[in-house]
């Protein structure tokens, strides 16, 4: 069998993944479309202990109501239950979802959304296709068409979004200015170590942890991965904490490089898509 022939057999399976996985959409059949999400609140918040790994997330207390049944339930987050909790204080809402009829399967997320329609998989199945074709018309008709057909969807993609992009990153921008100025202090740093399995060389990740009360009497526990130039020395640090007054979950410990951030990202994301759109120009030239 030839290449072109693989070509088909590649194009046929992931087809038919994509085909059933958007017939499975369709008839509300897929995982996200099952499960079943509810609203959480945080009633007790644990302070993390000095030493200990960051993976775990904060411990903390959560209560919500199976809709379905209107029972009640209180549990923790331990074993692993989903996204790490990172910010905590009591009374914050955070999202519970488990499978339909299963509540004590339950999982936690540090949003309230729900999951979608599941088309994650069966759209990566058809890029897979279309990658197929396009490296087959690269094959067969000349590399232009790699640039036109990798290139081209990606610039005309970046271009629909890149407005709404900056527009984004312009509020992000303001809404640091509207950051409220609270004092904190660095109550742990949280520590793991992972071992390279091929040269037996270890890293260390540390995670200080932050405590704040907000100006309306929330007392915030946060991880801080960003901010600090000596974090292994940071426990017992007195520090000024910058939070947005509607969600403390979003705070920063330096506003100004928290801007010249965002305003990099602005101009990193002008310049690909300018380099993306002129690849595909290049290629459509070379045809």
């Amino acid at each position: 069998m030839g290449w072109h022939g693989y070509l088909v057999l590649w194009c046929g399976v992931f087809g038919a993944v994509a085909l059933v996985g958007y017939g499975r959409s369709l008839a509300g059949m897929t995982r996200a479309q099952r499960t079943v999400w509810a609203k959480g609140r945080i009633e007790r918040v644990g302070e993390p202990r000095h030493g200990s790994s960051p993976k775990d997330g904060i411990a903390v207390v959560v209560s919500f109501q199976d809709p379905a049944t209107g029972q009640e339930f209180t549990v923790t987050n331990d074993d692993e239950r989903g996204e790490r909790i990172s910010v905590a204080w009591t009374g914050r809402e955070i999202g519970v979802h488990y499978p339909r009829g299963r509540p004590q399967a339950f999982r936690f997320a540090n949003h309230l959304s729900e999951g979608g329609r599941g088309l994650g998989w069966p759209t990566f199945a058809l890029f897979l296709v279309y990658a197929g074709l396009v490296v087959a018309a690269a094959i067969d008709w000349g590399w232009p068409w790699a640039l036109l057909g990798f290139c081209g969807p990606w610039a005309v993609s970046g271009a629909y979004h890149l407005p709404g992009n900056v527009r984004d990153r312009n509020r992000r921008i303001d809404a640091l200015a509207a950051m409220a100025a609270v004092p904190g202090r660095v109550v742990a740093v949280l520590k793991s170590v992972a071992v390279d399995s091929n040269d037996g060389s270890t890293s260390t990740h540390l995670v200080p942890v932050v405590t704040f009360t907000t100006l309306d009497g929330r007392a915030v526990t946060a991880y801080c991965e960003s901010g600090l130039t000596d974090p292994a020395g940071s426990r017992g640090l007195n520090v000024t904490i910058h939070y947005a007054p509607d969600d403390p979950a979003v705070f920063v410990l330096d506003v100004e490089a928290e801007r010249r951030s965002w305003k990099r990202d602005m101009t990193v994301n002008v310049v690909g898509v300018l380099v993306v759109a002129a690849a595909a120009v290049a290629g459509v030239v070379a045809l």
